[in-house]
C-alpha cells in the first residue's frame, strides 16, 4: 500500500493532537488513543475506507509480529508485566507485603518517611524504567498507604525517578541505547576526543531536566509541595479516599488500571517473603543483562567488559529473565506455608489479570506510535529548527522541540534516534563546541516530553505500579514537570550564551530554588484558603 508523505505538512500532527486531546477532555485513554490512530490511518490512505481497515490491520499485527516473527521486544514487556502482576499478587498473598509494610511503619515514622522511601528506591533502582516503575510500586505502595499518601503523589515519584536515573546512568538500559545512538554521531563528525561512554558521562551534568526532576521529587516529598490536582489528590487520600476499588468508576470505564487485587494476606507472612522475590528479581535481571551482553560482545569476536555488556544488551530477554527468577521466589514463599496450589493458581491468575488493561493501553500507544512513525510527525517537527537562528539558541530550542516530540508521539526513545543525529548534524554544519550541549539538549527536552505525554508507555507503566488512574497522573505531575522544564529552560539558554556548564548549573540550582519557595508559597496560600473556607 502506498502511503501519503506527510513529513513536510502540518497534518502529520493531527492524529498526536487529537489524541492528546480527546484523553485530556474524556479521560477515556483506549477511546482517545483508538480516534488518533483511525484519523492518522485515514489522512495516510487518501481517505479510503478501504485501504484505512487494511492499514490498521497491519499496523496493529505488527504490535505482536514483526518480519515474519514474534515482536520480541514488545512481546518480551508484554510477558515481563504478566510476570510481574503474578509475582506481586503472590507477594500479596504470602503475607510479605503487609509484613514488609508492618516493619517499615515501625521504622518509617511519617508521610514524608514513606514518600522518601520511595523515592530513593526509585534512584537506587535504575537498570530499566519499566522496572523500577512496577518493582518500586510493588514495594512502596503497602507503605505508602498506610501513611495515607495519595496514589497521585506516588506514581509522581515512581515516574520521576524512573525515567531520570535510566537517562543519566551509564549502566542501564537506557544508557546502553543512548551510548550506541552517540558513538556513531562522534564517528560520523570525527569527534576522536570523547569516546561513547566519556560524552555520556559528560552529558550527565547537562542534563539539566533529569538532574532537578529528580531532586524536585525529593523537594516535593520533604516540603510537601502540593500544588494544582496533587493538592485535591492529597487532601482525599488523608480522608482516606482513593484507596478502595470504585465498582461505579470501574463501570464507566472498564479498562482503567486503579483496580485492587482482591486477595486474602497470610497472616505468617515475613518481610523476607517480599524482599527475597524483589531481591533475585534486580540480581537475575542485571545478571541476564551481562549474560545477554557478553554473548553478543562475543559474537563479534570482542573480549568481555562491564559497559560493552550493557551496551550490547537484550533488555527484553533479561526482563523476561528476572521476571521469571522473581515469580519462581514468589512461588517458593507462599508454597512455604503450604497454601494449596488452587490458591496459588488464583492468585497468580488474579495478578496476570490485573495487567490486562496496562497491557490493552500499550497495545494502543504502540499502535499509535507506527502510525505517528508512518505520518512522519518527527520529521516534520525536525524541520522547524531550520532556518536563520543565532546558534547559542539552538539547545534550548532542541530542548523545547525534543520535548514536543515525545510529547506528541509517546516515545522518549523515538526521539532520541529521530533528534541525537539531526542535533549533531546542525552542531557539525554550525559549531562542533556546542555538540555536547545539544545532544544533552535532546536527551532532556525527550524525558520532558515523554514526563508530560498520556500515551507514553513509561508514563502508563507509573500509572500501573501505582494503581493510580492514568488521567489522574498525568494531570497531577504537569505541574512539577514544566516547573522543572522552565528551570531547564533557564539552563540551556545560559549554556548556550556562556558554554560553561558550570556557570549554566549554578545558575539553573538557582532558579531551581526559586521556584521550589513558589511553589511552596503556593502550596501554603491554597492551604490558608481552604481552612478558611
Amino acid at each position: 500500500m502506498n502511503l501519503i508523505d506527510f513529513a513536510t505538512s502540518p497534518l502529520s500532527l493531527l492524529p498526536p493532537i487529537m489524541a492528546l486531546t480527546l484523553a485530556i477532555v474524556t479521560r477515556r485513554v483506549l477511546l482517545s488513543l483508538g480516534v488518533g490512530i483511525i484519523l492518522g490511518a485515514i489522512l495516510l490512505s487518501d481517505f479510503s475506507i478501504g485501504n484505512s481497515l487494511s492499514y490498521i490491520g497491519t499496523t496493529v499485527s505488527g504490535v505482536v509480529i514483526e518480519d515474519g516473527g514474534l515482536n520480541s521486544w514488545n512481546m518480551s514487556i508484554v510477558g515481563f508485566l504478566l510476570l510481574l502482576g503474578m509475582m506481586t499478587a503472590l507477594l500479596t498473598l504470602s503475607g510479605g507485603t503487609r509484613a514488609f509494610a508492618e516493619w517499615a511503619q515501625s521504622r518509617v515514622k511519617s508521610k514524608r518517611g514513606s514518600k522518601l522511601l520511595a523515592a530513593f528506591l526509585g534512584v537506587f533502582i535504575f537498570v530499566d524504567d519499566y522496572f523500577n516503575s512496577l518493582a518500586v510500586g510493588a514495594i512502596s505502595r503497602p507503605v505508602t498507604d498506610r501513611f495515607y499518601v495519595s496514589r497521585a503523589k506516588l506514581a509522581y515519584i515512581l515516574d520521576s525517578t524512573a525515567a531520570p536515573m535510566c537517562v543519566l546512568m551509564p549502566a542501564s538500559s537506557w544508557g546502553a541505547y543512548i551510548m550506541t545512538i552517540i558513538s556513531g554521531i562522534l564517528v560520523t563528525h570525527g569527534m576522536t576526543e570523547y569516546s561513547a561512554i566519556g560524552a555520556y558521562i559528560t552529558l550527565i551534568p547537562m542534563n539539566f531536566y533529569a538532574v532537578f526532576a529528580l531532586l524536585m521529587v525529593f523537594a516535593v516529598a520533604w516540603f510537601q509541595l502540593d500544588v494544582g490536582p496533587m493538592r485535591k489528590h492529597e487532601i482525599q487520600a488523608s480522608q482516606g479516599v482513593g484507596f478502595d476499588h470504585d465498582k461505579e468508576n470501574d463501570t464507566k470505564q472498564a479498562h482503567e488500571i486503579n483496580e485492587e487485587l482482591d486477595i486474602k494476606e497470610s497472616e505468617f507472612g515475613r518481610v523476607s517473603d517480599l524482599i527475597l522475590p524483589i531481591l533475585v528479581l534486580i540480581i537475575a535481571t542485571v545478571s541476564a543483562m551481562l549474560f545477554t551482553g557478553g554473548q553478543a560482545l562475543a559474537a563479534d569476536g570482542i573480549a568481555f567488559n562491564l559497559l560493552g555488556a550493557f551496551e550490547n544488551t537484550d533488555v527484553g530477554t533479561s526482563l523476561i529473565y528476572g521476571g521469571l527468577a522473581g515469580l519462581v521466589v514468589a512461588i517458593y514463599t507462599v508454597a512455604r506455608q503450604k497454601l494449596s496450589v488452587r490458591d496459588i493458581a488464583m492468585t497468580m491468575w488474579v495478578g496476570a489479570h490485573s495487567m490486562f488493561g496496562a497491557i490493552l493501553i500499550l497495545f494502543f500507544a504502540w499502535s499509535i506510535g507506527s502510525v505517528i512513525g508512518d505520518m512522519k510527525t518527527g520529521a516534520y517537527l525536525s524541520s522547524l529548527v531550520q532556518g536563520n537562528i543565532g546558534v547559542h539558541w539552538l539547545p534550548v530550542i532542541l530542548f523545547l522541540l525534543s520535548g514536543l516530540m515525545a510529547f506528541s508521539t509517546g516515545t522518549s526513545w523515538g526521539t532520541f534516534g529521530i533528534m541525537l543525529p539531526i542535533a549533531g548534524d546542525m552542531a557539525g554544519a554550525t559549531d562542533l563546541a556546542l555538540m555536547l550541549p545539544m545532544l544533552s539538549a535532546v536527551l532532556a527536552g525527550s524525558v520532558f516530553g515523554d514526563h508530560c505525554s498520556p500515551i507514553s508507555d513509561t508514563t502508563i507503566l507509573s500509572s500501573t505500579g501505582a494503581r493510580c488512574n492514568h488521567i489522574d497522573h498525568v494531570a497531577t505531575q504537569l505541574p512539577y514537570a514544566l516547573s522543572v522544564a522552565l528551570v531547564s529552560c533557564v539552563g540551556f539558554i545560559t549554556l548556550g550564551m556562556t558554554s560553561s556548564v558550570a556557570i549554566s548549573f549554578a545558575v539553573s540550582a538557582t532558579v531551581f530554588v526559586v521556584v521550589c519557595f513558589a511553589l511552596a508559597a503556593l502550596s501554603r496560600s491554597k492551604l490558608s484558603v481552604q481552612q478558611s473556607a
